[in-house]
């Protein structure tokens, strides 16, 4: 079983940027799923279904969702088994619940989502 923690959300105003991190500390189990597996972020509005934002490959290669292009970057950090979402120029729009998923596979333009996810860390854009 892989744990996996997420850091970083919190209330921030229009315009304003958060960094989320997504980390599985611990087994060596871990380190594997991080530097095989592409990782994934979505995100869960209030009343909404959930919804993919980003991905990085194992490669490092990053795609995003459209409404996002441009504003939030994702990086990896494989040594610390870390996943980042850079997010800038925040719109009320981006208020959710946002997730990492670990362990899942990017091919032809679609995240299909491994089996471990964080808990899920809040973000509140918000004047």
């Amino acid at each position: 079983q892989v744990q996996v923690v997420e850091s970083g959300g919190g209330l921030v105003q229009p315009g304003g940027s958060l960094r989320l991190s997504c980390t599985a500390p611990g087994s060596s189990a871990s380190g594997n799923i991080f530097s095989i597996f592409d990782m994934g972020w979505f995100r869960q509005a209030a009343g909404k279904q959930r919804e993919w934002v980003a991905t990085i490959t194992s490669s490092g290669s990053t795609y995003y969702k459209d409404s996002v292009k441009g504003r939030f970057t994702t990086s990896r950090d494989n040594a610390k088994n870390t996943i980042y979402l850079q997010m800038n120029s925040l719109k009320p729009e981006d208020t959710a619940q946002y997730y990492c998923n670990v362990g899942g596979l990017y091919e032809r333009g679609h995240y299909t989502t491994g089996k471990y996810w964080g808990q899920g860390t809040q973000v509140t854009v918000s004047s």
